[in-house]
Parts: structure tokens; C-alpha cells; sequence
């Protein structure tokens, strides 16, 4: 399969809707179960696992299951605020070093049994054990139960973004162990489904849950399908099979949006094509090689030509709706000029710079910026990973230049910015300790304004080093068919079902 055909985003819900465009065509849904109230979606990666703390707790494919199995204490609003969920209230203490929330009293669980604060912090703590992807937002954090109804989490240094982060934190019964793999393959939760039947990377097929504390879900039946080929996954769309598909690519949006019964929407994420450099390698230790290379390929064509609709030249490190986002001065392409400063610094075009990425969606463009440094003569290996290999080499620096869809589905900069490019993060090689002190300045003011003043400072500096380079922000497309209303869109690549409807059923 081609790289620009399962196009999406790993973010969270956008704030501003920007380019958006929707077309609706006339006819009948057809199809489906509309009787039965089942709807079939078919997202664009798979769901491996329903353990939102472990080592896939933060892939697409868990989030997406988790949302709808579990609850978390706050989760984002659709306009990229937080909102509660378990917990109806929460406030700082004396400084942003300490936050206390107040649960919602009457939640249960799936099985009945009342949600307490044990099990939020039992949560908290399993997830810390485990040492996942969403347990570094927390390094020596801790939480506690003062009550029945009360948790507090003490950070070692004040965090304003504390609140925002917890929106990738999701709560368990407390008995359920960090060894335990057996309950999540038909997990109990407090969140609006529960799980009829999983089989990981194929079907997650859930139902209402009757114990939920919110407004119980329309859908008698939800199933969510893993269709790895494109074209099947669209053919499903067509002929009823499947009602719900996001990650269309650019050159089947016509298609779609001519199709009778079926509406095709584009929304922006809080993805950013992101391509680090590895500064620690001797070639790409100094800003003026790095950004070079930057000023070497032709990121404005290759966009156009592969994402004409769901990509647009990046203008910051992070995306215009998360909180930190500052434009910065784009890189013009000057190929001339580019491999010009790499003779002055002495850059050796005999050795290969090796390039790694993982998913064969980004191959098309991982292929075109090595051809872009090619053509000044800058050798590229590409190397296209298994997934854990892709995530061990990542962390163990085995790489000089590192592509990633990088999202922030947190709206905060501080889970982007503040976790990755700090010098104890060991990420990309790069240390400036002028850096650290504005991120950790950032990090710790309560007030929104300020922080996003220093945010901006600190992307200036990270520009302008050419800490990596920041080509493209994503936008992410879907269709749907007539039958489904009450259907939302979700730039991040999570939507949530649990009030959507089916006509006639």
C-alpha cells in the first residue's frame, strides 16, 4: 500500500476548524444493520491491545478503545478544553506543584462495583509501573487518596499542565495488577461500552453499558474493524459493510465525495510531520549543517503533490490549536544556497545519513526528502522499521535523521515541547541549557498567557537550531454514511460514538 493512502493523525481534537471542507451527497445509506442499531467503523490502525497503561497505551488504535471502555478524571472538549469526567471538580494548591480533584459521586464500574478513589490511584500507580509512553507526562509524580472522593497528585516541581495531561490517564479497578493481561481481553470499565468481544488487530465489538453514569449511548451494537488494504477498507464504505472510515488519502477524496450516501469532511489535528536530526552524530552536531538540510528539500512541492488536501506547509513546532503554538520564519528551499553552507562546514558527502521511519503510509514522503537531498548530493539510507524496532532505536539514538507524525494530544505544548526537548530527555542529541530553563519557566506558570509567551521563546530557539525539521500540519479526513447522524468528526483520529445514532434503527 502506498504511504499517502492511510492517511491521519495521531493528535488530539483541534481547536480551530481551518481549511475544513464537507460534501454531502443525496440517495439512501443502505446497508448495515440499521434495525438492529449496529454500526461498523473502520479506523486506520489497528487495535492490539485494550490496556490503555502499557506499552501500547498510547498508539491510536488503544486510545480509541479506551476512551470508550474507561473514564478518565478530565479529557478534552471538543473545543480542546478540559472537561471532567470522573472527577466534577479540580484546583492547584498554593503552587502548580500540587493538584487536587474532586470525584463524581455514583459512578460504578461495568460490574457494579463503586469507582473510588483507591482506584484511581492504584491506576495512576500500575500505569507508573509499567513504564508506558503516557507514564513519562509524569517523572516522580505521585498520587494520593486524602479521601474517599478526593485525589491529589504532587508533581516534584509546579506543572500547570497537569489537568491536560490526565487526559491520556484512564482508571481501572484497583485489583487489576501490572502483570494482569487476562482482564483486558474483556475488561471491566466505567466508560459508556463495554466489551462484547476482542481480537486484537482484527474486531472490537462492544455494546452499551447499562452502569454508565452519563447518558447511555444510542448504538445497541458498536464494532470497530481493522481493514489493513485501502481499497477494501473504501469498498466496505460503498456497499454498506462498514458505515464510519477516517484516514481517506488525498487522491480518493473526489472519488468519495461523489459517491451517492456518503458526506467526506476534512478536520485539522495537532499533528506535525516532525523530522529530527540526531545532533549527537558528529555530521549534524552544528545548527548551521542542520539547517541545511532543511533549506535542501523542497517541502512545499512534495506536500502538493502527495497531500494536497490534508497537509499545508508547517509554520511552528507544534500546531496553531495547541497552547505554545508561535509562528516562526519559514525555511525557504534553496538547494544552491544549502549545499553551499555544507562544503563551508565541511559536511562529508561520502557518508550516508540514515533515515528511519515506521508505518509504509509515510513512505512516499520519506522517499521524496531523501530524493530532495539527493540532489545535492547528501547520501540517504532509508530505513522502514517494525514498529518496536522503529521505538528502541528512537530511544537509543540508532538513527541521524527521525521521522514521526508527532501529535500533542494534550493542546499543551508542555507534553511535546517540555517532555521531548529538554537535555535530560536524551531524545535528539541536543542540550541548550537556555532551552531547558524556559521550558521549565513554561512548565510551571498557571497562567496560560505567560506560558504561551514562553513557548513561543522556546520554539524560536529550536527553530532556529534546526533541532529537526518541521515540514507539514496534518489535517485528517472521514466519510460516513447517510444513516449515521449525530456523527462528529474527531481530528485526532479518536471519534467518540457514544452519541451517535442510526436512522431507522
Amino acid at each position: 500500500m502506498t504511504g499517502f493512502r492511510k492517511m491521519t493523525a495521531f493528535a488530539a481534537a483541534a481547536v480551530l476548524l481551518l481549511a475544513g471542507c464537507a460534501t454531502t451527497t443525496g440517495g439512501s445509506g443502505g446497508g448495515g444493520d440499521p434495525a438492529g442499531g449496529r454500526l461498523t467503523a473502520a479506523g486506520t490502525y489497528p487495535i492490539e491491545s485494550l490496556d490503555p497503561h502499557g506499552a501500547q497505551g498510547a498508539t491510536t488504535g488503544t486510545q480509541l478503545a479506551a476512551q470508550a471502555i474507561f473514564s478518565r478524571l478530565v479529557r478534552p472538549g471538543a473545543d480542546g478544553k478540559v472537561e471532567g469526567d470522573l472527577a466534577e471538580k479540580w484546583e492547584p494548591g498554593a503552587t502548580a506543584a500540587e493538584w487536587t480533584f474532586h470525584l463524581r459521586s455514583g459512578v460504578t464500574f461495568s460490574d457494579g462495583k463503586p469507582v473510588a478513589a483507591a482506584d484511581v490511584v492504584a491506576s495512576f500507580e500500575r500505569m507508573m509501573t509499567l513504564d508506558g509512553p503516557n507514564a513519562a507526562n509524569f517523572p516522580g509524580y505521585k498520587m494520593t487518596a486524602p479521601a474517599e472522593n478526593e485525589v491529589k497528585l504532587t508533581a516534584p516541581a509546579p506543572d500547570a499542565s497537569i489537568p491536560r495531561k490526565l487526559g491520556l490517564f484512564y482508571v481501572i479497578p484497583r485489583t487489576v495488577t501490572a502483570q494482569d493481561t487476562a482482564f483486558f481481553t474483556r475488561p471491566i470499565g466505567s466508560g459508556p461500552y463495554t466489551v462484547n468481544r476482542f481480537a486484537p488487530g482484527e474486531v472490537l465489538a462492544m455494546s452499551p453499558n447499562a452502569k454508565y453514569w452519563g447518558d447511555r449511548p444510542q448504538l445497541a451494537n458498536l464494532e470497530i474493524r481493522t481493514i489493513p488494504d485501502l481499497s477494501a477498507r473504501l469498498t466496505a464504505l460503498r456497499t454498506g459493510e462498514v458505515d464510519v472510515v477516517w484516514g481517506i488519502p488525498d487522491d480518493q477524496l473526489p472519488v468519495l465525495s461523489e459517491t451517492d450516501g456518503l458526506t467526506v469532511k476534512t478536520v485539522p489535528s495537532t499533528a506535525v510531520f516532525t523530522m529530527w536530526f540526531n545532533s549527537s552524530t558528529p555530521a549534524l552536531k552544528t545548527a548551521e549543517v542542520r539547517r541545511a538540510l532543511w533549506q535542501a528539500v523542497d517541502f512545499g512541492t512534495i506536500i502538493k503533490q502527495l497531500y494536497p488536501r490534508t497537509g499545508a506547509l508547517a509554520d511552528g513546532l507544534v500546531a496553531p490549536a495547541v497552547l505554545g503554538y508561535a509562528k516562526q520564519q519559514p525555511v525557504g528551499h534553496d538547494p544552491k544556497a544549502a549545499k553551499a553552507a555544507l562544503e563551508s562546514a565541511g559536511f562529508d558527502f561520502g557518508k550516508k545519513l540514515r533515515l528511519q521511519f515506521s508505518d509504509a503510509e509515510f513512505r512516499p514522503f520519506v522517499q521524496a526528502v531523501a530524493s530532495g537531498l539527493a540532489e545535492i548530493g547528501v547520501q540517504v539510507d532509508v530505513l522502514e522499521k517494525e514498529k518496536a524496532v522503529f521505538t528502541e532505536d528512537l530511544l537509543a539514538l540508532n538513527w541521524d535523521i527521525n521521522f514521526q507524525q508527532l501529535a500533542t494530544p494534550t493542546y499543551d505544548a508542555a507534553s511535546n515541547l517540555g517532555r521531548l526537548y529538554t537535555c535530560a530527555a536524551k531524545r535528539t542529541g541536543y542540550c541548550n541549557k537556555d532551552l531547558d530553563e524556559l521550558l521549565a519557566k513554561a512548565g510551571e506558570s498557571p497562567d496560560e498567557a505567560e506560558r504561551a509567551e514562553l513557548y513561543g521563546q522556546a520554539g524560536k530557539i529550536i527553530w532556529a537550531d534546526a533541532v529537526g525539521m518541521y515540514p507539514m500540519t496534518v489535517q485528517l479526513a472521514y466519510s460516513w454514511r447517510a444513516r449515521v447522524t449525530g456523527f462528529t468528526p474527531d481530528p485526532s483520529g479518536l471519534p467518540d460514538f457514544s452519541h451517535v445514532r442510526l436512522a431507522g434503527a
